[in-house]
C-alpha cells in the first residue's frame, strides 16, 4: 500500500529540532527555557508550510474537493464550457469538472440521451433509413405503436446521415435568492427557453458526417 501523507504539527517540528541539538547544560529542554521557546517559534513556520503542502496533496489535488486551484483545474480541462451557462456555485463547478474528466464519450442513441439528461432535458432520438429495393418493406413499417417512427422513408440516400432530437420536456430555471441569484421585481419566477445549450453541445459532439435537427413540436 502507498504511504499516506502525515501532517506534522508545530510541536512535532519543535521536538524534531530539539532532538538534533547537542546535550549539556547549555542546551536545556525544559518547556519554559528560552531555547525551547525559540524553537517553538521557528517550528510554527514549518508547521504552516507542512499544513499548506498537506492541503495541496489532500484537497487541491482532488477535483471533487479543490477550492484554491479550481480555476487551474478548469483551465486545464477547457472549462467553463462555452455551450453551457457558467456554473454559479463552487459545488456546481466541481460537478462540471468531474463530469468532464470522467466522461468517456460515445456516439450511440443512449449516449446522446444521457447527455441531454445531464443538461436537464428529456428527449427521444429518431434516425432515418432510405427506402431500399429488395430490403425495405411497403406498408406500415412502424415497430410497435402508431406513435413510433417509420423504419424506412422515401427520399435521398443521404437520409441515413440525418437524425432528429425530439424534446419532450423543457428545462425550467427557477428564481434563486442569495449570491448570484435573481433580483425581485426584475427576474421572472421561472424561465423556460429554447435548449440552446443542448443544441450547441450535440452539434459539437455529433458524428462529423451527420446532420442533426431539433424538434420542439412535442412540447406542451
Amino acid at each position: 500500500m502507498p504511504d499516506t501523507h502525515v501532517r506534522r504539527t508545530q510541536s512535532d517540528y519543535q521536538q524534531a529540532m530539539a532532538d538534533n541539538l547537542p546535550t549539556g547544560p547549555a542546551w536545556p529542554r525544559e518547556p519554559d527555557a528560552i531555547l525551547m521557546k525559540v524553537l517553538n517559534g521557528l517550528a510554527s513556520n514549518w508547521a504552516y508550510v507542512d499544513g499548506r503542502a498537506a492541503d495541496l496533496l489532500e484537497i487541491e489535488s482532488d477535483p471533487r474537493l479543490t477550492f484554491e486551484m479550481l480555476d487551474t483545474w478548469e483551465a486545464a480541462w477547457g472549462l467553463p464550457d462555452p455551450c453551457v451557462a457558467e456554473a454559479v456555485t463552487i459545488g456546481d463547478r466541481r460537478n462540471a469538472l468531474v463530469q468532464k474528466m470522467t466522461s468517456e464519450g460515445g456516439q450511440s442513441i443512449p449516449y446522446f440521451i444521457g447527455v441531454a439528461a445531464g443538461l436537464g432535458y428529456t428527449v427521444t432520438i429518431q434516425e432515418y433509413s432510405p427506402y431500399m429495393t429488395g430490403i425495405s418493406q411497403c406498408g406500415d413499417t412502424r415497430v410497435s405503436t402508431s406513435s413510433s417512427d417509420y423504419r424506412w422513408m422515401l427520399g435521398s440516400t443521404d437520409l441515413r446521415f440525418e437524425w432528429t432530437i425530439k424534446l419532450t420536456s423543457n428545462r425550467e430555471t427557477w428564481f434563486r435568492t442569495g449570491a448570484g441569484g435573481g433580483e425581485v421585481g426584475v427576474d421572472h419566477m421561472v424561465t423556460i427557453a429554447l435548449a440552446t445549450d443542448l443544441e450547441c453541445v450535440i452539434r459539437r459532439w455529433k458524428p462529423a458526417q451527420t446532420e442533426v435537427s431539433f424538434d420542439y413540436s412535442l412540447l406542451s
